[in-house]
């Protein structure tokens, strides 16, 4: 028998079933985080594999017909668009498990902020995570034109010019630190980026039924560490 799950006034069946038009995923019940700190403690434990080189998640073509019903992502990662960064190897996780947004910067837009209330609101996510990287070429940016965008090509300014308050006015461009320190304070400004910009977001923390938290991938290593405040 399937249960239900009330998510504020939003329903979520489990199983391929249809909510408000919208069908969600055959996640079973036993194999889907169900609170935010296991899914955090279950993207950790995949990227400890991925970083190890033993990873198990496996998307085979018998998998699509249940891939094709529906989804229940029990997480939301908002990623740069570097394409070295792919949430679903570097947390070792199936298809269907991971609500995946990408913008250059991973910065919270309007546009995915929205994406994450359907996610949260909608599909039952417990937990988002900002996903920063090493060799970030848009927070590099920043601090190489952290005094006037204007320079930069097409409307780029206006996407820069977001990771320039607060994480790159002071940076020093010829401090070695300079760039890993704004990644990290890039990313966890996020946090308060999502927060700010949304009831539904900052409601589910309040509650206990989500948690939204930011890290790191270092590109050489592919470990994922969590960062604190900035």
């Amino acid at each position: 028998m399937m249960k239900q799950w009330t998510l504020g006034t939003c329903g979520l069946l489990l199983g391929a079933l249809v909510v408000g038009g919208i069908a969600v995923a055959s996640t079973s019940e036993s194999d889907r985080p169900m609170t935010p700190d296991a899914a955090i403690a279950e993207l950790m434990a995949g990227n400890a594999r991925y970083a190890e080189g033993h990873m198990q998640s496996h998307n085979l073509p018998a998998a699509r017909e249940g891939l094709a019903a529906g989804q229940a992502p029990f997480a939301g990662i908002i990623r740069c668009a570097d394409s070295r960064v792919a949430p679903e190897i570097v947390f070792d996780q199936p298809l269907g498990d991971l609500f995946v947004c990408g913008v250059a910067g991973n910065i919270p837009t309007s546009e995915i902020i929205a994406s994450m209330e359907f996610a949260v609101a909608v599909l039952g996510t417990k937990a988002i995570v900002v996903m920063g990287h090493s060799a970030c070429g848009a927070v590099d940016a920043a601090i190489q034109h952290r005094h006037d965008t204007s320079a930069l090509p097409g409307t780029l300014p206006g996407l820069i010019d977001q990771i320039i308050v607060p994480c790159t006015n002071n940076s020093d461009p010829d401090d070695p630190g300079a760039l890993a320190a704004a990644i990290a304070c890039n990313a966890h400004q996020g946090i308060d980026g999502l927060m700010r910009g949304s009831q539904i977001l900052s409601d589910g923390v309040k509650k206990g039924d989500l948690k939204i938290v930011a890290g790191v991938q270092d590109l050489a290593s592919g470990r994922f560490t969590l960062v604190e405040g900035h």
